[in-house]
């Protein structure tokens, strides 16, 4: 996504609204006449513990935003979201019980009304039942080339390579290179099939496998000779150098699949 879609997407409320909590503390802290009204005093000053939570939070955003791949604004927002406004419930807390309930009241009454926005652009992929919903596809032709996706629908990494993958498969889906997903959630079969980890600390989510002849043929991430999992940042451009989907693309495009025409069957 380009920076401009990025700044289109922070107009709507569920950005707007997350974008003040997450900061709701600090400005009712650095204006004088807000600070005064609220907290009743006339040194509006950050004291020594709540910078100190203000520069763990910081240290907790970088640390979790790299770990998901976050690679736009966007996703670097929607990443720290939950750690911002938790940070922002502790501080309002420790300056006043009463604010702090009405901070949480806020913040779980935003996450009922306000869920984040999906992808909304056209996408052409196959949602796949498990490793037999898969295998059946795979071995229905192998002359169609697959690139599937391994995901769970609550790991923010996979949530966000979400509206990517849909990029992906608008562009480049044909009659014989088509794209789909799996939920390993739901269907944990897969997982261990094709020996992905669903833990909540699985660095292995989300994974894309390419297969040709029915066949793996290569994956992301990947583990090295010794076993070790190589990291892979799951950007729009990574994915297309990484699977050599410009040269898939027009191979496949320039060798169809040729369907046998049916002969019309004679009415008894």
């Amino acid at each position: 996504m380009s920076f401009k879609k990025d700044l289109k997407l922070l107009v709507k409320p569920y950005y707007l609204i997350n974008i003040f909590l997450s900061v709701s503390y600090i400005i009712s802290k650095r204006f004088p006449i807000i600070c005064n009204y609220i907290f009743a005093q006339d040194d509006c000053e950050l004291d020594g513990r709540e910078t100190e939570i203000l520069f763990f939070l910081m240290i907790v955003i970088m640390i979790r935003t790299r770990k998901t791949g976050s690679v736009t604004m966007i996703n670097y927002l929607t990443s720290s979201f939950v750690y911002t406004k938790a940070a922002n419930l502790i501080l309002w807390f420790y300056a006043d019980v009463r604010m702090g309930i009405l901070f949480a009241f806020i913040f779980i009454l935003c996450g009922l009304v306000l869920p984040e926005p999906t992808y909304q652009g056209p996408e052409n992929v196959i949602y796949l039942r498990g490793a037999n919903g898969l295998q059946e596809e795979l071995q229905r032709d192998t002359r169609v080339v697959w690139l599937v996706a391994f995901y769970t629908a609550w790991n923010p990494a996979c949530v966000t390579f979400a509206p990517i993958f849909s990029e992906l498969s608008a562009e480049y889906a044909l009659e014989n290179f088509k794209f789909g997903k799996v939920d390993i959630g739901r269907y944990p079969d897969a997982a261990a099939k094709y020996h992905i980890s669903d833990a909540s600390t699985s660095k292995q989510l989300p994974t894309l496998i390419l297969f040709k002849d029915g066949k793996e043929a290569e994956r992301r991430p990947y583990a090295d000779n010794k076993g070790k999992l190589v990291k892979f940042l799951f950007s729009l451009d990574n994915v297309k150098a990484a699977f050599d989907l410009n040269n898939i693309y027009s191979d496949c495009k320039k060798h169809p699949i040729k369907r046998k025409e049916r002969k019309s069957l004679k009415a008894e």
